[in-house]
């Protein structure tokens, strides 16, 4: 009888790869310190020239503003009062899927970095504390944002009521109707949470008088919360969780960590894939190994991947463009479908922005972010699905993206019987995203992909700036 129960695994690396807390990296990685290309700087909305410390402090809290300018510090120390909070969840696990492996017959390796184990159930989370700790530091009494698919709501929530600070959240219409219980966890940690557009604010009521039905976007989310950090008199500042070199600049822990647990190994990846929305995920899980092929080492080869129904990298054009709906934001240099653009109501909502990491953009255009695809959400959850019967973890859609990606790339190797190192990142659970897995198994799911005549009413958003490249 104890014969039958003895386990037959056979495995010689561990599953499981967790840094020990003092080996968490004390020091953000700046990757624009290293990149080759000179930084296309950001614009003023009203002058159309380069932005100042001076002219970022209205919105951002003065620290933030000053790491969105730098280009010359490689590493930033992360504070201490940020440590002792990422102690509670950090280091975060490095999984080999043999599992999965075991599922495709495929002889290439797989590693994942998962996010999702904080009650914010993502990456958000590692910028959040950051951004409010500087709230908190400049004496502000509260922080305003927008959040999508409301991981990044949820991870402010938690790093606002840490540090004592108010939080006004505007939640993307559909996802606020699509995911009621992301609004009950963040109103847990005493955050106020208004769908957007809203009534609340004039960039608000604008797009709801011209699109009474509209079930909002990033951008337009993005609008109204900087709306209100700036009618508040200087006692709060807007934060943002993704697309801004700031963000990027916290997320770069992941790929710190995922390389530092990958050479306790003594293995090197071969291909580095991550979804791609905003660009925080994949920004944070390549930013160790971009610095490699920066420095003319041996790199990955690195894969985007984004929705169909918001293509920005695959379908876009890199140009100057305002990072939200109401144009009141500076103007970012980044692959971009157009400001007004407005993305079907996919469940991967915090993929569903208008435009991409300028940083991410830049690298692309420079052929250092080797490959962007688009996926369907049907195919997407097909992944998704596979990888929960094989791992174990129900991953969220934004994550399953590079799920997708993966599998394809492990399936070449059983094809070739190249034994490729892949890594990616599982950025956050799925948990909460349970109705959209119902659609998809109960057949009711469908796929919006926007035509040519709907990017080019995107594209007609894009200003013209002649002189200006």
């Amino acid at each position: 009888m104890l014969e039958s129960i003895k386990s037959t695994d056979t495995r010689t690396d561990p599953y499981k790869v967790y840094l020990q807390e003092d080996e968490i990296p004390t020091a953000f990685y700046n990757v624009r310190a290293d990149m080759h290309t000179a930084h296309a700087p950001i614009l003023h909305p009203g002058t159309l020239q380069p932005v100042e410390l001076a002219d970022l402090e209205p919105v951002f809290c003065t620290e933030l503003a000053k790491q969105e300018l730098n280009t010359t510090d490689r590493y930033i120390d992360i504070p201490g009062a940020v440590m002792d909070f990422y102690r509670m969840y950090r280091p975060s696990p490095l999984v080999r899927a043999y599992y999965l492996e075991k599922a495709l017959d495929t002889p290439a390796k797989i590693y994942y970095k998962y996010e999702g184990g904080n009650t914010s159930g993502s990456h958000k989370l590692n910028s959040a504390i950051a951004q409010a700790y500087y709230a908190k530091q400049q004496g502000l009494a509260g922080i305003t944002t927008e959040t999508g698919a409301g991981q990044w709501g949820t991870a402010l929530a938690m790093a606002s009521v840490y540090f004592g600070l108010d939080l006004e959240v505007y939640m993307v219409k559909a996802s606020y109707e699509q995911k009621p219980y992301r609004k009950t966890i963040m109103r847990t940690y005493g955050a106020s949470i208004t769908a957007s557009p809203s009534d609340t604010t004039n960039v608000g009521r604008t797009m709801l008088a011209e699109y009474p039905d509209s079930l909002g976007s990033l951008g337009t989310a993005i609008s109204e919360a900087v709306e209100v950090a700036l009618a508040s008199n200087g006692t709060k500042r807007y934060t943002l969780g993704s697309v801004l070199n700031q963000v990027l600049l916290h997320q770069s822990i992941i790929g710190l960590e995922a390389k530092a647990a990958l050479e306790k190994l003594n293995v090197y990846p071969d291909i580095v894939i991550g979804c791609a929305g905003g660009g925080s995920n994949l920004g944070g899980l390549m930013s160790s190994y971009m610095e490699d092929r920066l420095a003319g080492r041996k790199a990955p080869y690195f894969i985007a991947v984004e929705p169909a129904s918001c293509p920005s990298l695959t379908r876009g054009r890199f140009a100057y463009d305002f990072c939200d709906t109401g144009m009141v934001t500076p103007l970012a240099k980044m692959y971009t479908l157009g400001h007004a653009f407005m993305p079907s109501p996919s469940h991967a909502g915090g993929l569903r922005y208008h435009g991409m990491s300028p940083i991410l953009s830049q690298l692309y255009h420079d052929g250092l972010l080797d490959e962007a695809r688009s996926v369907e959400q049907t195919e997407v959850f097909e992944a998704a699905v596979q990888f929960a019967r094989s791992e174990g973890t129900l991953p969220a859609p934004e994550s399953a993206h590079a799920i997708h990606a993966t599998i394809q790339e492990a399936l070449k190797c059983r094809e070739s019987g190249e034994e490729k190192v892949i890594l990616f990142g599982l950025t956050g659970n799925g948990l909460l995203d349970l109705s959209a897995y119902e659609q998809y198994l109960t057949g009711t799911m469908s796929d919006t992909i926007p035509t040519d005549e709907d990017l080019a009413r995107g594209f007609a958003t894009i200003p013209s700036l002649p002189g200006i490249q």
